[in-house]
């Protein structure tokens, strides 16, 4: 890779590694599987960081490797190997992120624990990310209507999750 081309993606990799990793973080709930998949994600992007700079879209195309790295890194690996809703989740936040710390991001995080990993990453990337509709189908490679029916069915499994007790309890601390 031309100096120019590898100062281009060290810019890149600054400013959106960090958005990368949280993404990869609500998808799995565990920082330290979200920083490997946002690795292994970042040197996928440098073997083909000219011909994706040439194409534009980088962006785009980083949060997909992410998103699919992530993904896959949570499906069992053998028939004997069961992945639970919640087994790659831990209560556990990063503590060198404040946010990370607040009782709302703990309940947030086991409650996308508890959705199948299509759903949670329709959520993720739809209401962490914001992205569009057309962006999501995108980003996982399916139609439109998919983001939407996996998105309402996660919805309305959050809202079973967290009604009405864990709600209330945010209500009582201003959040």
């Amino acid at each position: 890779m031309k100096s120019s081309a590898e100062s281009e993606y060290v810019e890149f990799v600054t400013h959106h590694a960090d958005r990368l990793c949280r993404t990869a973080y609500l998808l799995c709930g565990d920082w330290r599987r979200a920083e490997d998949a946002t690795q292994e994600a970042l040197i996928r992007l440098y073997r083909v960081w000219p011909r994706i700079q040439r194409k534009g879209g980088i962006g785009a195309y980083a949060r997909k490797v992410v998103v699919s790295t992530t993904l896959d890194a949570l499906r069992p690996r053998s028939s004997r190997e069961v992945v639970g809703g919640s087994a790659y989740f831990t209560a556990a936040a990063d503590p060198a992120d404040p946010i990370g710390l607040a009782e709302s991001r703990l309940v947030i995080v086991r409650a996308l624990a508890q959705l199948p990993p299509r759903q949670r990453a329709c959520v993720v990337l739809r209401y962490f990310d914001e992205l569009s509709v057309d962006e999501t189908a995108a980003t996982l490679g399916c139609r439109p209507g998919t983001v939407k029916s996996q998105t309402t069915r996660a919805l309305d499994r959050l809202r079973a999750e967290l009604a009405p007790s864990e709600l209330s309890d945010f209500a009582g601390h201003g959040g």
